[in-house]
């Protein structure tokens, strides 16, 4: 069997603390939320329920999070309206991706707990993650450097005006 070694992740596993998820915080997703700057966070689309947020840190760019509006940690206290909501904006956000990027396929996921990758445990969140053949090279792993070809400005502007254009809201 190969190995495949990310030594940056150690300090992610080391800072892992047990923590509580259903303590009151100021997480991002919640201040995001309410500030009412979706440009300077990025927000892509408001819905009753849920949000969309480009990630300020993408695996690639077009990296999209759909977000509850509740602060929940998990699936489980989440009403079925509005899981339903989530997954609706998760293919709606996928198809504006589609649209204005063109990628050859998609990463979509949820990171549960902090153990599994949950950047922000206490607030359930569902990637969007582009793909296209040969993204992925020897730069993360050799130089620990992911190369981005766009601004997150640039991406956000042209998402935001594609999303204009398929869904009049």
């Amino acid at each position: 069997m190969r190995q495949l070694w990310a030594p940056w992740r150690y300090a992610y596993i080391e800072s892992a603390v047990n923590e509580n998820e259903n303590e009151p915080c100021e997480c991002i997703f919640c201040h995001a939320l309410n500030a009412n700057q979706d440009d300077k966070y990025y927000i892509l689309i408001r819905r009753a329920s849920c949000f969309a947020m480009l990630n300020k840190y993408p695996y690639n760019n077009g990296h999209l999070m759909v977000v509850p509006n509740k602060h929940i940690g998990g699936l489980h206290g989440l009403p079925i309206d509005e899981m339903g909501q989530l997954m609706l904006l998760v293919r709606d956000c996928q198809t504006i991706i589609s649209e204005v990027m063109n990628p050859d396929g998609f990463n979509i996921g949820i990171n549960l707990g902090r153990v599994a990758g949950a950047g922000v445990p206490g607030h359930i969140h569902i990637h969007i993650v582009p793909r296209w053949n040969g993204d992925t090279n020897f730069m993360p792993v050799i130089g620990d450097t992911k190369v981005m070809p766009q601004a997150l400005e640039e991406t956000y502007k042209k998402l935001f005006l594609k999303k204009q254009d398929v869904f009049e809201e």
